[in-house]
């Protein structure tokens, strides 16, 4: 295992609090299950969603929670306000002596990988996103592991279960940015929506999602009025199941439906909105979810054993890196063929006989 100096340390500290970006975040202690404490040093950072926007950030987070806890070692994070906030937390992250580095997000690939090369003794972990800033098919630094998924695959599900469930015959979805870590969720339920159609001989209509970048964006990932809108603009569809991609923008699509009075469901991403906010429950149909808590802990632990393998992966349903949630309170409103024939999509999906497109498999 790796032994690092600590002896900048009060320095990083220093210049961290008058930078504020103080790090904080100690792991647990004496109870965990490691027989002795280890000096391996993990550390996360957020992108601008945080670590309590119950999806992606706080999964990931919650993986290196974990990873600590097993390794017996301390941990480090820091929470971005903003992508000026990025480069100098890895740089503080570096000056504290972080053995492995998770960052989160799409939004911090670029200086990730710019850390990375600066620093090639460090390993980095970056989630949901491959690294390759120049797009020439190959990651931009060796001690990168990406943490992809291809969630077009549960989303397809998703889209599946959205037709079948829908009685206005309408479904919707919008978007924080068309970035491919969002629209393969859009591209994925679309495909569903259309495979059932298809199937079923069924007219369905999505509204918010024409594939191509040409969808219903907010322009960020804020919970804010322009989610509030754009969720507005799909409940004028008349439809009634709507997936918001995008982090904290999902708040946006419950203002929506609380405003119009409508029965209206919303699916939810990365995470089970049903278990992570439970405010949602009343509303979430089901989620599209991302097993990142279990993938970002593997990663951390591998790195901390010394089995660090920076070969990315990917979650797909056959690997149960992505799969959909129950559909909790409205299992008994669904058709009581429902799951069974998601049963055998899903086979379809995994064996090939229904394929499914994304960004990652072009």
């Amino acid at each position: 295992m790796k032994t690092w100096k600590r002896t900048t340390a009060a320095a990083a500290v220093a210049l961290m609090a008058s930078a504020a970006l103080a790090a904080c975040g100690d792991a647990p202690d004496e109870d965990n299950n490691a027989s002795e404490k280890s000096d391996f040093l993990p550390c996360i950072l957020s992108d601008a969603g945080g670590f309590d926007d119950k999806s992606f950030n706080q999964l990931s987070y919650e993986g290196v929670q974990d990873a600590a806890e097993e390794l017996g070692s301390e941990y480090k994070e820091f929470e971005s306000k903003n992508e000026n906030d990025y480069a100098p937390a890895l740089e503080n992250f570096v000056a504290q002596g972080c053995d492995a580095i998770v960052t989160v997000g799409f939004a911090l690939s670029a200086a990730t990988v710019e850390s990375a090369k600066a620093n090639p003794d460090i390993e980095y972990i970056l989630i949901d996103d491959a690294a390759d800033n120049d797009f020439d098919g190959t990651k931009d630094a060796e001690n990168i592991k990406p943490i992809l998924y291809d969630t077009a695959q549960a989303a397809f599900l998703a889209g599946y279960a959205a037709a079948d469930y829908t009685k206005t015959g309408v479904v919707g979805t919008y978007g924080g940015q068309p970035f491919p870590t969002v629209t393969i969720f859009m591209d994925g339920f679309k495909q569903g929506v259309e495979y059932y159609a298809k199937e079923k001989g069924k007219k369905v209509e999505l509204f918010g999602w024409e594939g191509n970048d040409k969808g219903v964006f907010t322009g960020g990932f804020d919970a804010n009025e322009k989610a509030t809108n754009a969720a507005k603009q799909i409940l004028d569809q008349n439809a009634d199941v709507i997936l918001p991609v995008g982090g904290p923008i999902y708040q946006g699509a419950i203002t929506a439906i609380k405003d119009s009075g409508k029965d209206v469901a919303i699916v939810g991403v990365d995470a089970d909105f049903f278990e992570t906010d439970p405010t949602t429950q009343d509303l979430v149909f089901t989620s599209i979810l991302k097993n990142m808590k279990i993938s970002t802990t593997e990663a951390v632990v591998a790195a901390g054993n010394d089995e660090f393998d920076p070969e990315a992966y990917v979650g797909t349903l056959e690997n149960d890196g992505v799969g959909i949630a129950p559909f909790h309170n409205f299992e008994s409103k669904i058709s009581p063929t429902l799951a069974a024939e998601l049963d055998e999509v899903k086979k379809g999906i995994i064996d090939g006989s229904i394929p499914v497109e994304s960004y990652l498999n072009k």
